[in-house]
Order: C-alpha cells, then structure tokens, then sequence
C-alpha cells in the first residue's frame, strides 16, 4: 500500500516511530539502574551488562523468524504479536528475583522487540519504495534518538523515587499504550505481490538476500555502526559513574546532551544525501567513525568525563550517517521480499553487535581502549568502498 496523500504519509511514519521506540526503550531506560541492579544481584557489572547484550542478541535473531510471518501474515499481526511478547517479558523483568529470571525475561523482550521493528521497517520499504525509504528510515533514526534524550531523564527518577524494577513497569504501560495505538491505527501495508509460497522458515529465502553482495557489504557497515553505539551504552553507566564518580543527574546530562546530537545528525542525513547522494553520506559517517577512534585513543589518558563523551559526540554523528545511507541501500533491491531483507539486516544490526560487543567485553578492556577498536573495525568498510568494487556496489550517483 503506498501512501495516497502527504498526510497518510506522515501518519504511517508517526505510527512506525511507536513500533520502532520498542527496542531503544527497553534499552536506554535502566541504563542509570545498572550499578542498582549489581547490587541487588550481587554481581559483578559485566553480568548486568548482559541484560542489554542479550537483549539485543534476541533482538536480531529473532528477526529471523518475524521477517518471514511478517510477508507471509502481513505487517500489522506482527507488530501487535510483538507488543503482547513485550508487554509480557517486561512484567517477567519486573517480578524477577534472580539474575537468570531477569535474562530470561530480556531474552524474550528482545523476540518482542524485534517483530515491532520488523513490522516498522518493511512497512517503510513497502510505502516508500527503495529510494525514499532510507529517507524515511533515517528520520525514523531521528526519532529514535529521543529515547536515548529522555529515557535515562526518566529511568534516573523511577529508580530514585521507586527502585530500579519501576523501569520495567513503565515498559509494560508503554507497551499497553503503543498496541492500542497500532491496533487503532495502523493499516496492512504487504504488497499484493509479496511472495509467501514456500515454507515459513526457508534457507533459500534467506540466501536468495544474503547472495546479493549489496545486501552483504551494506548490513556489515550497519552492523558495525550499532556496534560502536551498543559499546557506548554498555560501558558509559560504569566508566562514568562507578569509575569517575559521575552522579545520575551528570550522568544522564552528557547522556542526553549526545542523544540530542545524534538527533540532529540523524535529521540531517537525509539532507546531506539529498545534496550529495547516499555514497558521500556514508563516506562521511565512516570517516568520521576513523576518525573518533583516533581521538578516543588520543584522550584515553585523561581521566574526565569530557574527554570520553567529545568522541562520541564525534561517532554519533558518523553513526546517523552510516545508518541513514547504509540501511536503504541493503534493503534496496529486495521489493517482494521486504519482510526477509529487513529481518537479516536486523540480524545483522543488533545480534551481530550485540555478539560483538560482549566478546570484547570479556577482554578486560578499559572502555576508552574497547571504543576505539569498535571505532576502527569500520576501516576494512571503507577501504572497499574506495575500491572499484565498492564503486560498484554503491555508485556514486546513488541518492
């Protein structure tokens, strides 16, 4: 279905950005309740991180299998099949008594999660088509990042005034609010012509995307990108609180002050890809990722809070680039298969990081150090896309 008017339009995306705020909530929220959460578990903080590392290693694989209901079922019974998993894992979350149940619980919120952003993203494809959907994806990335501004604001005050377990809580209200909202809301956007012959789960189906080197070069980018942004919100909470001293309050304010510059990168992508084309935007946002890691490794000797937050000021920036081009050049080439295209970049993008991520945690990295190799593990990217098969893969002309 394809929007019939500006309005439609811009109510389908409003109602996209309520699917797709799943994931980052059940992330950003407790981000400040993490040390809380240690302590009540008796753990050490590398086991806590692992609330958000499975997560988002759920989150991916899962897509897996949403993809494929999502072309075969339609958009809409996903999203809200999602909303319910979510709504129940999250009260699991709330009523856990031990570090097992609580993973347990993230697992599962991460399988719902990945539907909402499933159903979202193939929604996009199937009203904007392969052009001005990275557009939309990237002003959906905008939207996003609101949630990393104002969701530690949030979850510093319930795990002040109520303790940390009120985080989930608050996950559970918002899934009741959100699913009344699709339920009401959002209509069926499957193409007609989408195919569903085969079975469910088909390993043809999913090599049919990942044969296509497009696909292939522009999901690892995306993987890569997540992955510097996964490490950030891993590893700030510890480095800056438990390690600096930073109180909630500073916490949450150089928290939010990077939220609301990955906003307005993220808002301004599509701008520089409508000028100088979706090749230059992620030449730019991978430079700049180089670029980060270097001034990372730069600042790793001082030990203040802005000499850690500057380059991930620097990498949010490259990150919205990357996302923005990256993302609607992998999901380009696949029209009838959008629901399987979109479930293997999102495997890619949050199971892959969220892998990546918590291998190098187990390095004994200090987090400055840990940064910068994320940063640069883009380098080997960028040096393809300067070849002439990368030429070939994202051409110059592309917008």
């Amino acid at each position: 279905m394809k929007p019939e008017s500006t309005a439609a339009g811009t109510r389908l995306v409003a109602l996209m950005v309520v699917l797709v705020l799943f994931s980052p909530l059940a992330i950003d929220l407790y981000l400040p309740a993490l040390p809380a959460m240690a302590e009540t578990f008796a753990v050490d903080t590398t086991r806590v991180q692992d609330t958000v590392t499975l997560f988002m290693f759920s989150l991916g694989l899962g897509q897996l299998l949403a993809g494929p209901l999502a072309d075969r079922y339609g958009r809409r019974p996903i999203a809200l099949g999602g909303i319910t998993l979510y709504a129940v894992s999250s009260a699991m979350a709330y009523m856990a008594q031990s570090l097992d149940l609580l993973l347990f619980a993230r697992l599962a919120q991460g399988f719902g999660a990945c539907a909402t952003s499933v159903a979202a993203f193939a929604a996009v494809r199937d009203s904007f088509g392969p052009e001005r959907s990275g557009r939309m994806i990237s002003y959906l990335n905008g939207a996003i990042c609101f949630i990393p501004a104002l969701a530690p604001l949030m979850g510093a005050w319930l795990t002040h005034e109520f303790g940390w377990r009120s985080n989930f809580s608050f996950m559970v209200g918002f899934a009741l609010v959100a699913g009344s909202l699709i339920a009401v809301g959002f209509k069926e956007t499957r193409p007609a012509e989408t195919n569903t012959a085969g079975s469910l789960i088909s390993f043809e189906r999913y090599m049919s995307v990942l044969r296509e080197p497009v696909f292939l070069f522009h999901a690892i980018l995306c993987m890569l990108a997540m992955a510097v942004i996964l490490a950030y919100v891993t590893s700030a909470p510890v480095w800056l609180m438990m390690n600096m001293g930073l109180d909630m309050g500073q916490f949450t304010y150089w928290f939010g002050l990077n939220a609301v510059l990955n906003i307005a990168a993220c808002m301004a992508a599509p701008k520089f890809m409508d000028r100088f084309g979706s090749r230059q935007t992620l030449n730019t946002g991978l430079v700049m990722l180089v670029i980060s890691g270097a001034t990372m490794l730069a600042f790793s000797g001082l030990f203040e809070a802005w000499a850690f937050m500057v380059p991930i000021f620097m990498s949010s920036i490259g990150f919205a680039f990357v996302l923005g081009s990256a993302a609607g050049k992998a999901l380009a080439p696949f029209g009838d298969r959008a629901g399987t295209a979109a479930a293997l970049l999102g495997l890619f993008q949050m199971s892959g990081a969220g892998l990546m991520v918590s291998l190098m945690q187990r390095l004994d990295l200090t987090p400055p150090v840990l940064m910068t190799l994320q940063m640069w593990l883009v380098v080997p990217g960028l040096l393809i896309l300067w070849s002439k098969i990368g030429r070939k893969w994202h051409a110059p002309c592309a917008a």
